[in-house]
């Protein structure tokens, strides 16, 4: 039986996926069922999907593998539709600001092409 989805996944451009592409298939793996729990679950637990601090509207996605962190920026677009821009393995405590500043940016262009058409 088919899960119900809550809500839809949009890989805009290639910022997320030649991040994907690159990533060993366990971790391949372990984001593909993170994202199917963000899109099947109504609640989603913090552990995988949490608003950024400091951001307007900056979701990050969260996969931990094998003592490993890996991280995915995404927003949301009227409500149900996440939008995946970057991602980026975490190597430290802090999030690096360079990636926080590529989200922002990948949702203002977003949203700016979104508004032209």
């Amino acid at each position: 039986m088919r899960k119900p989805y809550f809500r839809k996944i949009y890989y805009y451009k290639n910022y997320y996926l030649e991040f994907f592409n690159d990533l060993p298939s366990e971790v391949q793996k372990k984001f593909n069922w993170t994202l199917e729990l963000i899109a099947t679950l109504e609640h989603i637990p913090v552990k995988y999907f949490k608003h950024v601090e400091g951001t307007i509207g900056i979701y990050e996605i969260r996969v931990e593998l094998g003592g490993n962190i890996y991280r995915a920026f995404s927003f949301f677009d009227e409500g149900k539709l996440i939008v995946i821009a970057n991602g980026f393995q975490k190597k430290s405590m802090k999030t690096p600001k360079m990636e926080i500043a590529l989200a922002k940016k990948i949702k203002k262009i977003f949203f700016d092409e979104k508004d032209k058409s």
